[in-house]
């Protein structure tokens, strides 16, 4: 796990774009790899953990239950996961439609907490993908501001696999033109997850304060 590498990349990339390094937070993406190296990334000073699915997070926390691991949920949440997922996740990345959101009000109202999290938006409008539109971003960014047991945090985004820089390009300066476009006085919007391991550099060009990266950490993963 050759984190120092990573860090030098990522801080080149934020000087390129006048940004400070420590401007952008790495989440270690353990999905499909064995507790052990959640653990090694935790002992290395990358506590912010992400996750694709909720069992496979939720056996993970159960098995170790270390208060400086920070879980993240970086998949696609169906809404009758999210009992199961409020709470245990310090930021949910992939909140994609008001039915999604009210399910996760319910849960979290029901658990007695506020959870945080960012709305996905499908900038490259692949209709494989999951993530709200665009277009649908307002309206879905405004519904779930306005439910009190839910924080919204800033927005989420992919880049279509193995796309041409200039298209990451486009797909993450289009997002952070879109939270600009979104973020008021009241709802900052300043998490801006984007760029993974093929592609983060670019993403913290075009403002990306989260990366979410697993390959170039761990290699290729099991599952």
């Amino acid at each position: 796990m050759d984190i120092a590498s990573v860090r030098s990349r990522i801080a080149a990339a934020a000087a390129r774009a006048g940004r400070a390094p420590d401007d952008v937070r790495i989440v270690a993406v353990t999905k499909g790899h064995p507790l052990e190296r959640a653990q090694e990334a935790v002992a290395a000073g990358l506590a912010d953990l992400g996750e694709n699915r909720v069992q496979e997070a939720l056996a993970k926390q159960a098995a170790w239950p270390e208060p400086r691991a920070r879980w993240h949920l970086i998949g696609h949440l169906q809404r009758n996961k999210a009992k199961l997922a409020v709470g245990r996740f310090v930021l949910i990345h992939s909140l994609d439609s008001v039915r999604l959101a009210d399910a996760l009000e319910a849960a979290a109202a029901a658990a007695g907490l506020v959870q945080e999290l960012l709305i996905e938006v499908n900038v490259a409008r692949e209709p494989q993908k999951s993530g709200a539109l665009p277009e649908e971003a307002e309206a879905l960014v405004a519904h779930a501001a306005a439910l009190p047991h839910l924080r919204v945090r800033g927005l989420m985004a992919m880049a279509p696999y193995g796309a041409p820089a200039e298209v990451q390009h486009r797909v993450f300066g289009g997002l952070r033109r879109l939270r600009d476009a979104l973020a008021t006085s009241t709802l900052e919007l300043a998490v801006l997850s984007m760029g993974m391991s093929g592609d983060f550099e670019i993403a913290v060009e075009e403002g990306a304060t989260m990366v979410r990266l697993g390959t170039i950490l761990f290699g290729e993963r099991a599952s």
